[in-house]
């Protein structure tokens, strides 16, 4: 059996970090395995220009990865599982999740959010992120930013922004807990769908590769992940609609949180389900159907029109 393994990643730090703990996963594993970690840009990294929401997929950091993949020139691609397109190529699959690090959101900034002063200049790359901080402090200045988490962080520094919100899973990686101001409240911001989670994705049906990676998957992350993935599928979310939802496991039970809002953030829905341990995905499917009845259709299609 060919021992070599080769790990595909983007080739920031912050990527980099996690295709290193997924490798280190697999040594422990399986002691000997010869493994090579494959730098790979993505469009995303190209094109720094690119307004993410426009974009409207957020497959624009993963396409390079899973082309890769499909031409086996690396064995499989480590994401943030929040880049992941709930639709995959139809020979990769999700083979395995990285147990969850802290799922929330963190503010990066000169003062707390509620100290800050009215118009303060806030930075993020995320719609999502942007709506749930406009339902809480309307008075401040939303501002896009595009750009790695170190560049982000500099733009606070140098006092062109007041502050930033970037996932607290990044800095906690980077080990840049200490530039944390401020973690944002789950009852008050719900994160992105995977946020704090790691993605190994690879080919469909390679038992080589599948052996290897189910030793590393962690199940309590795999059924939060489903459950969320399942949400965002069927409510159509994506990029352009401003969607989050966070899912927990608690011994046999089985508990997803959602928000869906407008673009504007005027327009706040949200909603929980619990259900079982073993059907994540139903549960997820449920809460969407159930929110896409009460309004949520309404504010996704007008979120997609814009």
């Amino acid at each position: 059996m060919n021992t070599k393994f080769v790990i595909g990643s983007r080739g920031s730090s912050l990527a980099m970090i996690q295709a290193e703990s997924v490798a280190r996963e697999i040594e422990h594993a399986r002691p000997g395995i010869e493994i090579e970690i494959r730098k790979i840009v993505t469009e995303g990294d190209r094109n720094r220009s690119l307004s993410i929401d426009l974009a409207g997929d957020t497959g624009i950091f993963v396409k390079a990865l899973e082309q890769a993949l499909l031409n086996r020139s690396i064995d499989i691609a480590v994401h943030s599982l929040k880049d992941l397109p709930t639709v995959l190529p139809r020979q990769l699959c999700l083979a395995a999740v990285t147990e969850r690090l802290d799922p929330r959101d963190a503010l990066v900034a000169c003062s707390p959010l509620a100290d800050l002063n009215p118009g303060s200049k806030i930075g993020t790359g995320s719609l999502r992120r942007a709506v749930q901080l406009k339902h809480i402090r309307p008075d401040l200045e939303v501002c896009n930013i595009r750009g790695n988490v170190d560049s982000r962080l500099r733009r606070v520094s140098s006092g062109q922004l007041e502050g930033v919100i970037v996932a607290a899973a990044a800095l906690l990686r980077l080990g840049w807990s200490d530039k944390i101001t401020g973690y944002l409240p789950l009852e008050l911001f719900l994160p992105a769908i995977g946020q704090g989670a790691l993605a190994v994705e690879a080919r469909e049906g390679d038992g080589r590769v599948e052996e290897i990676i189910g030793t590393i998957n962690h199940l309590p992350t795999w059924l939060a992940i489903t459950a969320e993935r399942a949400f965002l599928h069927t409510v159509e979310g994506g990029c352009r609609a401003p969607v989050a939802a966070l899912a927990s496991v608690h011994d046999d039970i089985l508990e997803i949180q959602a928000m869906v809002s407008d673009r504007e953030g005027e327009i706040i829905m949200k909603d929980s389900y619990r259900g079982p341990v073993d059907t994540p995905h139903e549960a997820g499917e449920k809460l969407a159907l159930r929110m896409l009845e009460a309004g949520a259709a309404g504010l996704i299609k007008d979120a997609r029109c814009r």
